[in-house]
């Protein structure tokens, strides 16, 4: 796992092994995600999303605690993945980064507590698993508009966006930071250090 330029998301690139059958992949390696990123992935529910061509989906964080970070790939088609730093006081606040995620290369993005994070489909029937350490609660999670210029996201070129009603009313970050909304910065950081295992636990 490789860390991105935003402080709590990493990019998985596996290893594909490829012979006349097919491919075979390992989408998941406990030992080596915990090596990466200091905690371990306790998982609480998975999604997966079917997107036509051109849907966003997001930008979508979760009140802290506990929040909720995302393992996120692409097992059909192609989608944008779209990280952005919505943490007051984090060094990279309000900086995005995208990694095209697809089912030719396999990658894969964590995404820590209080980062947000959206896609836009590049296919149709774009299908997108997740795996998220909290189950949905419609009372602590909250939107960024996708297409709020202060954002400035590169959305996927000749691609018009299509977004649901609640995307597309959601405020902007201005609006989000000014209603009191968006997760400090310290709060998140010390939330994520809580997870990280005993030194006692971890394997020498």
């Amino acid at each position: 796992m490789k860390p991105l330029s935003i402080e709590g998301a990493w990019l998985y690139e596996p290893r594909l092994h490829g012979d006349g059958r097919g491919v075979f992949l390992e989408a998941f390696q406990r030992e080596a995600f915990r090596l990466a990123t200091g905690r371990p992935l306790e998982l609480a529910q998975v999604n997966c999303s079917v997107s036509r061509r051109g849907v966003v989906r997001g930008v979508h964080f979760a009140d802290l605690p506990p929040g909720q970070a995302k393992y996120v790939t692409c097992v059909r088609g192609a989608v944008r993945d779209v990280v952005v730093d919505l943490r007051r006081g984090s060094p990279t606040y309000r900086r995005w980064e995208a990694v095209d995620l697809d089912d030719r290369d396999r990658r894969a993005v964590f995404l820590s507590e209080g980062l947000g994070h959206a896609f836009q489909a590049g296919t149709d029937d774009a299908t997108v698993v997740y795996l998220t350490t909290s189950g949905y609660s419609p009372d602590r999670e909250h939107g960024v508009h996708p297409l709020d210029p202060e954002l400035g996201i590169t959305w996927l070129p000749e691609t018009e966006p299509l977004l649901s009603p609640k995307d597309a009313a959601a405020p902007t970050i201005a609006a989000a930071e000014a209603q009191g909304l968006l997760p400090a910065y310290e709060d998140c950081v010390r939330y994520v250090s809580s997870l990280a295992p005993p030194l006692s636990e971890e394997t020498p």
